[in-house]
């Protein structure tokens, strides 16, 4: 418990003696406030304009959720049938490998061209980013399930179904979950990226206006709460993956009783 509070204590600090250099530079004057905000400018910024920008949060909250929710589904059934078809993997892990070499950036423009400026191509775009971390954890996870397990379990009878409940899926469950947590870090920022190319509304939509108005505060602000949202998405993956992967937990604890014994 204590190695656990000295490690948060360590990157605050960090945080707190960065914050406060920025903050005497910016009362110096080093620097124009339109160029660099200081920090309490940008808190001032973002507590005046919430309301303003709650809208914002909500819709990319929306394209982000319902992007990530769509990937994962998509992850789950592809690398399950990549996983029990080497043929299928074969033909489809070169074209996930390949389509991780295309920017993004790039792809926008093109999606706002055929889709329009709705939620549809931010949503795609969060897709294409969730889809690879996720789909290439979980197939990794299932490919590296105990094969004396596996062949156990068909020894007695097994059919394909019951050897991916009881071995392949709990043993992928660890991969799966850190596919998950990368996915969730990148997941706001596919939205916002989208809304920076074309968008109505939004995160991205509300940076791109900000900047234009020269309120470097409120672009900060906005970096803040994606920052913020991003930490919260990634922490709510780690409950879950506490809640459906108990014996992890248990074996973490056995393994700090055994350290502090020693």
């Amino acid at each position: 418990m204590k190695n656990g509070l000295k490690n948060k204590i360590y990157p605050l600090i960090f945080f707190a003696v960065v914050l406060g250099m920025w903050e005497i530079i910016s009362a110096a004057g080093i620097f124009a406030a339109y160029i660099l905000p200081s920090p309490i400018a940008i808190l001032v910024s973002l507590f005046t304009d919430f309301k303003n920008m709650g809208g914002h949060i909500l819709i990319t909250l929306y394209e982000t959720f319902a992007g990530f929710f769509i990937a994962v589904f998509l992850s789950v059934i592809i690398a399950l049938i990549m996983d029990s078809a080497i043929t299928v993997k074969k033909t489809l892990y070169p074209v996930l490998i390949i389509s991780q070499t295309i920017p993004i950036i790039v792809l926008a423009p093109l999606f706002i061209i055929w889709f329009g400026y709705g939620y549809i191509p931010k949503i795609i775009i969060v897709i294409l980013i969730c889809f690879f971390p996720v789909t290439v954890s979980f197939l990794q996870g299932l490919s590296t399930a105990d094969r004396e397990l596996v062949d156990l379990m068909r020894s007695m009878g097994a059919g394909r179904y019951s050897v991916y409940r009881f071995v392949k899926i709990p043993s992928a469950m660890p991969a799966f979950f850190s596919g998950l947590k990368i996915a969730a870090t990148y997941s706001i920022m596919g939205a916002t990226i989208g809304e920076w190319v074309g968008g109505k509304s939004g995160l991205g939509v509300y940076m791109i206006r900000a900047k234009h108005s020269f309120a470097t505060d409120k672009v900060f602000a906005a970096i803040l709460v994606i920052t913020v949202l991003s930490i919260i998405f990634l922490k709510i993956i780690e409950l879950a993956e506490k809640k459906y992967m108990p014996w992890l937990r248990i074996a973490g604890d056995v393994y700090i009783e055994e350290k502090q014994e020693i």
